[in-house]
């Protein structure tokens, strides 16, 4: 690993409007918001190869950019606002008054040449080198006037490497909306910056009373989190950063593998994603004892997916709803199941089965929401793991103007320890990227385990 540089040349700071004077927008919360109340902020970069001038970028592209979001913003009002958050009584929600506005740097990368190549490799980065990059929310203030703390829900960084390429740092508040919902954002955005008033994009759903809490779980939730009295987690140093791919070939291997081994394949749910997580799984217990860790093999490990319910709540909302919606499902196995030599296969069939019974069965993936805080809660306190994102939302799709992303990385993951990155892959079609953050020990322990695995598997 080559360290890059450590600065930066900020250019200008500004704050962007939403192209119109919107009108006030209040978003309450829902009981699927509240869960990510008080957690950390969503932190992505995306990098793009566009050799440009100094002047070209601060004369052309950013204005466009800052153009283009301002007319977005006009569409996502509730990210030119903020969390408002009683400070004694009353629900928390969202809120955006006329002249709100999203903070917004652009800067300089001042570092060689060879940092970009560096920054957008898959080999093992060092994790802190990427937080130069990435925006940070501006501060929560009180608001004594209606007696809440006012948190802003969206930042942006925009940083040029000098006849090279742009690298757009984006920092969200969680409870604005999970990763479909900000997709959503970047879509519109991108397309924007790409084609201006020609471009045509689905226009998000606000409507919260299509959601039905006849439990009142919403405000239930309210009160378990405010008693957890969560505090913002920080992001672990000295970790390492790295990318691994599945290529189509080898999802299909797998894929094969399970239905010829398993006599029940055809009855549990064998996907893509199902066999990347299983074979991810396997990897990281194979790799544990290398990676210094000292795992009992009857302790029960779980492995937990975020699961996007709007197609699946009845009636089902719409692709488009903003917001967050997603149901949480969970596979547990002992470690010692998992690190053995059908590890895998086990891993596999324990997501299939929790995919069939809890995610693709009618009802069954909310039919337990009353109890997600305490069900999930402490499975925290076990050693697990989890997904950011989904292959299903094309992150090296999202074009400004200049091509495709040639790298797209969750910066979030160093805040969660188990939790990986996954997305649609960048150079394979029909592969999975998964990106970690770890101690270089446990990166290089699980890289011999991923390539070696599928040699032998």
């Amino acid at each position: 690993m080559t360290p890059t540089t450590k600065t930066l040349s900020i250019l200008r700071r500004c704050s962007v409007a939403p192209a119109s004077d919107a009108p006030e927008q209040r978003l309450p919360l829902t009981y699927f918001d509240i869960l990510w109340i008080f957690f950390h902020p969503i932190k992505r970069l995306l990098f793009y190869k566009h050799p440009c001038s100094a002047a070209d970028f601060t004369e052309t592209i950013a204005p466009n950019l800052e153009s283009s979001l301002s007319q977005t913003l006009r569409h996502y009002l509730p990210l030119a606002g903020n969390l408002l958050c009683p400070l004694d009584s009353g629900m928390p929600e969202l809120r955006y008054f006329s002249g709100d506005s999203v903070a917004v740097t652009f800067a300089e990368s001042n570092g060689d040449p060879a940092d970009f190549d560096y920054l957008t490799g898959n080999q093992p980065r060092e994790a802190d080198d990427f937080y130069l990059f990435v925006p940070k929310l501006p501060e929560s203030t009180t608001d004594s006037e209606s007696g809440c703390r006012k948190s802003p829900l969206l930042a942006i960084q925009v940083t040029h490497f000098p006849e090279i390429g742009i690298v757009i740092g984006v920092t969200n508040h969680h409870v604005a909306g999970d990763a479909s919902s900000i997709f959503g954002f970047l879509k519109a955005w991108s397309l924007t910056a790409k084609l201006g008033g020609e471009a045509e994009f689905t226009l998000p759903f606000y409507d919260r009373s299509v959601l039905k809490d006849s439990t009142r779980r919403t405000e239930i939730y309210w009160n378990q989190m405010r008693a957890l009295k969560l505090g913002e987690s920080k992001p672990a140093t000295n970790k390492v950063r790295a990318t691994f791919v599945l290529q189509k070939t080898d999802i299909e291997k797998l894929k094969k593998l399970v239905m010829e081994k398993e006599p029940d394949s055809n009855s549990i749910h064998i996907s893509s994603f199902t066999v990347t997580m299983a074979y991810f799984w396997w990897c990281a217990d194979r790799s544990a004892a290398e990676a210094g860790d000292q795992i009992g093999d009857e302790v029960v490990e779980y492995f937990g997916l975020a699961v996007d319910a709007r197609s699946r709540m009845d009636p089902p909302l719409p692709a488009a709803y903003f917001g967050n919606c997603v149901g949480f499902v969970a596979a547990g196995l002992r470690h010692g199941v998992i690190r053995g030599e059908e590890g895998f296969l086990a891993a596999a069939k324990a997501f299939g089965e929790v995919i069939r019974d809890k995610v693709n069965r009618k009802g069954e993936l909310l039919s337990d929401a009353d109890e997600w805080l305490v069900k999930f809660g402490p499975l925290l306190a076990n050693r697990s793991f989890g997904v950011a994102g989904s292959p299903k939302l094309d992150m090296y799709g999202l074009d400004f103007g200049w091509g495709e992303a040639v790298k797209f990385e969750s910066v979030s993951i160093d805040s969660d320890n188990g939790t990986i990155s996954v997305c649609k892959s960048r150079d394979f079609e029909g592969g999975i990227e998964l990106g970690v953050a770890m101690s270089k020990r446990a990166v290089d322990a699980l890289s011999d385990a991923f390539y070696h695995g599928l040699k032998t598997l």
